[in-house]
């Protein structure tokens, strides 16, 4: 009777998960692995607009409150680089779970913190749970894709970012406002937490085989890493080098407010996340294929950003321009990356993650001067040649087989 009982019970589970795919398109895991972007996005995003607030409440600078950030930059490049390769031996739900564990204490933490220092920690801690969380999500959502439907699957969990650019760091200003600064981080950890409680709720996948943890360093001698990481590098570095200073571009030399530089972000992140509903295109044609003239229609947009640098309207017409192809760049690269080698996607994820927020400070760092002696015209011409270099490494770079197909 039991067992009859469970047969139904599992029936009616798997019934329901079929409506849901046959309704949206996608496993009901993917909508939760979305989300777990968006979190982990959103707090990337959100010290930034109540920095001041935060700064106020400790009696500090709001440059000291920033070092916050910094040490989550850090913090994520770490634990992508150090701890991401376990994914692969523990399984990516399995780390998952755990990593969404510490990140939401880690903020709770943040949000109970009686000194900068307590904070800065905090966030750091927070970055390196964000660094093996990143990683199994992307990981996961390649396991899970529907068959001849990766590109789909991964473009719609990258929308997550979109949330937390348009949702995350707005109801953050506005919860710091209303409610307290200290408000924003306890939902975050909030939501962390409960994301971790229902992902452990579900059926573990199984367990790979066991084994010692796949070393990065072994993974970046697997064929086509180090050119796929080497683009990832040139990618990132152009997008965070020209990303850094364009608020500031539009304050200083169009003479605009701060909440025009951030309507840019927002134009920004609409077209990252609407690109979402044309990801099957990359299905049907291949990453391989798809990833040159990916890059190069990034280079160009760069170029419209330099000649457009003069006009508001112009610049945030190509900002959505740019959303829409950086998009289709990171979805490339993941598909691409992790076809690799299957049984290694947490580690080859782990390497894209800590090159990402290694280029964070390298593009912010190097592209300094580069607007400061010649305006962001400059800066995005010299982007547009990064990519152009990024689109030559793929177009001479041998794909693996699973993907020539």
């Amino acid at each position: 009777m039991s067992s009859g009982k469970n047969a139904f019970m599992t029936d009616e589970v798997q019934s329901n998960q079929h409506i849901l795919r046959s309704r949206f398109g996608h496993p009901p895991v993917v909508f939760a692995l979305t989300g777990c972007v968006a979190l982990i996005g959103s707090n990337s995003l959100a010290l930034s607009p109540i920095s001041p607030a935060v700064a106020a409440d400790f009696s500090t600078g709001v440059a000291q409150i920033m070092t916050a950030a910094a040490a989550y930059g850090l913090g994520t490049a770490g634990g992508a680089l150090l701890l991401a390769r376990h994914i692969d031996r523990l399984g990516t739900q399995r780390v998952l779970v755990l990593a969404l564990g510490v990140f939401g204490l880690a903020l709770l933490v943040g949000a109970a913190a009686m000194q900068p220092l307590q904070l800065v920690l905090s966030q750091a801690a927070a970055g390196l749970a964000a660094g093996v969380a990143l990683p199994a999500i992307y990981a996961r959502a390649a396991e899970v894709a529907p068959p001849r439907r990766a590109g789909e699957t991964i473009g719609f969990v990258l929308t997550g970012w979109t949330l937390s650019m348009v949702a995350g760091v707005s109801l953050s200003a506005v919860m710091a406002d209303v409610l307290h600064w200290r408000g924003v981080f306890g939902l975050l950890a909030a939501l962390a937490l409960i994301a971790a409680a229902a992902l452990a709720r579900r059926a573990l996948p199984p367990r790979p085989a066991a084994g010692p943890a796949p070393s990065p360093w072994r993974a970046l001698r697997l064929p086509g890493v180090g050119r796929l990481l080497a683009i990832c590098a040139t990618y990132m570095t152009a997008f965070y080098g020209v990303y850094a200073y364009l608020g500031d571009h539009v304050v200083a030399a169009l003479q605009l407010s701060t909440t025009a530089a951030g309507l840019i972000a927002l134009t920004y992140g609409l077209g990252f996340g609407l690109a979402a509903l044309l990801d099957g295109v990359i299905d049907r044609v291949g990453p391989a294929k798809a990833m040159p003239p990916a890059f190069l229609a990034i280079a160009a947009v760069y170029l419209l950003l330099a000649l457009s640098s003069d006009s508001y309207i112009a610049l945030a017409a190509v900002a959505f321009l740019w959303g829409l192809l950086n998009h289709f760049g990171l979805n490339v690269l993941i598909l691409r990356l992790t076809a690799c080698a299957p049984a290694q996607r947490g580690t080859l994820m782990g390497l894209n993650s800590a090159v990402t927020y290694l280029c964070v400070t390298l593009g912010t760092l190097s592209f300094a001067p580069l607007y400061q002696g010649g305006g962001f015209a400059l800066a995005a011409g010299v982007a547009a040649l990064l990519c152009a270099a990024g689109a030559l490494l793929a177009y001479v770079g041998k794909a693996p087989e699973a993907l020539a197909r």
